[in-house]
């Protein structure tokens, strides 16, 4: 053999692993049965998110330069893939904890005060890391829940602030997309052209609609009046900044732009890769907003309205952070600026050539 022999069990350290399932209700009396598949899941849980930590520094690493060579976007591509399947395992786990009853947890809850699982810190990295700055937290998150742990535990979550996270790293990455605007080309320009053209014509179809009443007229034109706005805030640079400055974006208007160009070019191929990790960026939002979803659903179905072991208002507090804790929102809302195929700007031949593969005979 060229290397040492190695043994399954020990390789894989099963002696720590499956002898670290130590039951509160057993140490206070009688044995709760269900409280160990509720220690197995969660240590489930903790194993897979050291999993997409290790994907995501790999993946920072990439995005931390100020070059991002082309060759190393497959790589990113796959790693986050990865995460996504293993969220969908995350998400899959919770149908095997609602195989608990309420009554089944009741039997060693009261033993576990103050845990709570907003005390992972691996989730928190998780959060971190991709862009859930403290700022972006709901208030009752940043005040009592950071109350709740160790010293070491603060100051690991406060370092990570103090470091760029992976949203702000793709912001720079979309900043530096060239295509859009050459010397003899403005992308910009053709493209507000055909967004005033269209909502012309939306505003002239809906006066024009003998279907609707003064009323239902009234509030289409609002509508409308709010979709310039859009507009309106993106192709100026100080109203785009006071969206920023309310939260209301997390991306910059330059690398909003070039991704709103990924988006509408995604066919040619040099940009084929970047929509696919636009797209994946989504996925994992989508994922960690369903799992919040229905881990509030079950936090629920255990506690009703009960408090949270950790002080929480328990299922009220999950619920709104399922919506607000999200990251990518900015690439959720990107299909607000695009157009319908037949409407989208003509490219000039020499930024098509850039944007395809070209052999030179």
């Amino acid at each position: 053999m060229k290397y040492e022999p190695v043994y399954y069990s020990e390789y894989l350290q099963l002696d720590k692993i499956l002898n670290s399932q130590h039951l509160k209700s057993q140490e206070y009396g009688t044995e709760a049965h269900d409280e160990t598949l509720f220690i197995i899941i969660h240590q489930t849980y903790e194993l897979w998110f050291k999993q997409i930590i290790h994907e995501l520094n790999s993946v920072y690493k990439i995005f931390d330069h100020e070059r991002v060579l082309p060759n190393t976007l497959g790589t990113i591509n796959q790693r986050l893939s990865r995460i996504v399947e293993i969220q969908r395992i995350l998400n899959d786990q919770l149908t095997v904890i609602e195989t608990m009853t309420p009554l089944d947890f009741m039997d060693f809850r009261d033993y576990l005060v103050p845990a709570s699982g907003f005390q992972s810190i691996q989730f928190r990295t998780i959060e971190l890391k991709l862009g859930l700055r403290q700022k972006f937290r709901l208030g009752v998150d940043k005040e009592f829940f950071n109350s709740r742990l160790k010293a070491h535990d603060k100051e690991h979550l406060q370092a990570l602030e103090n470091e760029p996270t992976l949203l702000e790293l793709i912001d720079k990455w979309l900043a530096r997309m060239p295509f859009a605007q050459t010397e003899d080309y403005d992308f910009w320009q053709e493209y507000q052209i055909k967004i005033n053209q269209i909502l012309d014509e939306d505003q002239t179809i809906i006066q024009e609609n003998k279907t609707l009443n003064a009323k239902e007229k009234e509030f289409e034109l609002k509508n409308l009046e709010a979709t310039r706005a859009n507009y309106a805030n993106l192709f100026d640079a100080q109203k785009y900044a006071k969206l920023q400055a309310g939260g209301l974006a997390r991306f910059s208007r330059e690398a909003k732009l070039a991704a709103i160009f990924i988006r509408l070019f995604r066919d040619e191929p040099i940009l084929q890769i970047p929509n696919k990790l636009l797209d994946l960026l989504i996925d994992i939002d989508e994922m960690f907003t369903t799992w919040r979803y229905r881990h509030a659903i079950m936090v629920q179905r255990m506690l009703g309205t009960k408090i949270g072991t950790g002080g929480s208002s328990g299922h009220e507090y999950l619920k709104k952070s399922t919506d607000n804790n999200r990251v990518f929102i900015d690439l959720f809302n990107l299909a607000t600026f695009l157009l319908p195929k037949s409407h989208i700007p003509s490219l000039p031949a020499s930024v098509r050539k850039e944007l395809g593969f070209s052999y030179e005979v």
